[in-house]
């Protein structure tokens, strides 16, 4: 049996996400929308209960197309509002727009988002070593530059703690665990 970071109960789908995705580099600006918004209305939540409703999201925002996303008017804010399949907070919902504005702006200014947001470590992934899961940090220095720099930009949901879930999410950062089989795999 492979050994796996202990916060990927048992649960299957927590178990994909945490085979399959967690950790790897990603640089399609799509994607990195997605989890930006997932990110977002994590805030307070379980990843897992994010996770459960993901599908929902994808359906919702258009398969997080930002240029939809960024345009959405009060009769789709209402829709998000009244869909049981979302986390209905109307503050996670406008940053949601807000966020898809800014990240537009983004991809102006830098050719792309992954561009922008890469450049904060340089490019390359971070690789940690860690042996427990207390070792893990829930922010960095990184996501610190990075949070401040989004906030400025106008970006909402986008605290320290979010970016580093963000970083890791998206392979920026590689925190599985060194007994872990996907942490040499995330370094290939």
């Amino acid at each position: 049996m492979k050994e796996r970071c202990s916060w990927s109960t048992k649960d299957p789908l927590y178990i994909q996400y945490h085979d399959e995705e967690w950790g790897v580099p990603v640089h399609d600006d799509k994607k990195l929308f997605e989890f930006l918004i997932l990110e977002g209305v994590q805030a307070g939540l379980s990843w897992l209960t994010v996770l459960r409703k993901r599908e929902n999201y994808r359906k919702a925002y258009d398969d997080f197309d930002v240029r939809k996303v960024a345009v959405y008017g009060q009769d789709k804010i209402d829709e998000l509002m009244n869909n049981e399949g979302l986390v209905r907070n109307k503050l996670k919902i406008l940053a949601s727009i807000t966020n898809a504005k800014c990240f537009i702006e983004v991809q102006k200014e830098f050719g792309s988002f992954d561009r922008y947001i890469w450049g904060f470590i340089g490019e390359k992934p971070i690789v940690n070593h860690w042996e427990s899961l207390s070792q893990i940090p829930a922010t960095s220095p990184g996501s610190d530059e990075i949070s401040r720099d989004m906030k400025k930009r106008g970006f909402k949901f986008v605290g320290s703690t979010i970016i580093y879930a963000h970083m890791q999410a998206t392979g920026m950062v590689n925190d599985h665990l060194t007994s872990c089989f996907r942490h040499g795999e995330c370094n290939d």
